[in-house]
């Protein structure tokens, strides 16, 4: 399995006037392809600043980045949206949807903000992306027209129209229910299969239990790396949890049939 994410001693240092706050010390991280790597930590442990040095949304103070193979560490602003926009997509806790603005639209944000061109048709992208997460039939609907499980739906969408080959979601869960949180579980685990590598940040240990691995963060520093070797498949849970629930409309009752044929394929 070929590594698409490594950092060697990374550290990121704020200064809040005359004093120097650590916030990442001397991580040395190995992300392979394929993963859903799940990092975990207490408030102020490091793990979200951590998620932005990866993301290319920071520089490190000291340490190196390499992101398929290539050293981002030391790249300028430009050079970090470019490769940015070509290899991650971002999905977060607020959803962060334009309020007056489609599902569709807010699908096709990123391709309006990228100048490379890399694709011909951002409507066809963005529509293709909102099937991929089972929203076809909601293109048109605005963010206050969907759940708050659809609006996190059309954040992975948006997440996925560039086609990149990782996302990095800061805590994907934090706002939804239970039955929803499994919903965009299952999601995230679909989309792992089809290729993407994935990294969640997140403080629930239910919620890491989907991933492959879990990298535990306190004071700014990795203090644990273990693989999940009791895994749950978030369909399954899904389709168990509605089984023990009474039906309580049309659409519940669907649910139970569609989440419980995915679960039956596993």
């Amino acid at each position: 399995m070929s590594s698409i994410i490594e950092t060697k001693q990374l550290c990121k240092t704020y200064k809040m006037g005359d004093v120097l706050i650590p916030a990442v010390k001397d991580v040395n991280l190995i992300v392979n392809a394929g993963e859903i790597l799940a990092i975990m930590g207490s408030s102020g442990s490091g793990k979200s600043s951590l998620m932005n040095l990866l993301g290319c949304l920071d520089q490190p103070t000291t340490g190196e980045y390499f992101l398929d193979g290539i050293s981002v560490g030391k790249m300028n602003r430009n050079e970090r949206a470019a490769i940015r926009n070509h290899k991650i997509g971002f999905v977060f806790q607020g959803f962060n949807l334009l309020a007056r603005t489609s599902a569709l639209e807010n699908a096709m944000l990123p391709l309006i903000y990228d100048r490379s061109a890399k694709v011909n048709d951002p409507e066809q992208a963005a529509r293709e992306a909102l099937q991929r997460v089972g929203l076809g039939d909601r293109m048109d609907h605005h963010p206050h027209q969907l759940s708050g499980g659809q609006q996190q739906r059309v954040a992975i969408a948006r997440a996925l129209v560039n086609k990149p080959s990782i996302i990095l979601a800061d805590e994907p869960t934090g706002n939804l229910d239970t039955l929803t949180s499994l919903e965009i579980m299952a999601l995230f685990q679909d989309l792992n299969k089809q290729g993407i590598t994935a990294i969640l940040v997140t403080h629930e240990p239910d919620i890491a239990r989907y991933a492959t691995r879990i990298v535990l963060m306190r004071d700014g520093c990795v203090v644990n790396d273990v693989p999940v070797y009791s895994r749950r498949m978030a369909a399954n849970d899904v389709a168990e949890y509605m089984a023990n629930k009474k039906p309580d409309s049309h659409e519940d009752a669907i649910l139970m049939s569609v989440f419980a044929n995915a679960g039956a394929q596993q």
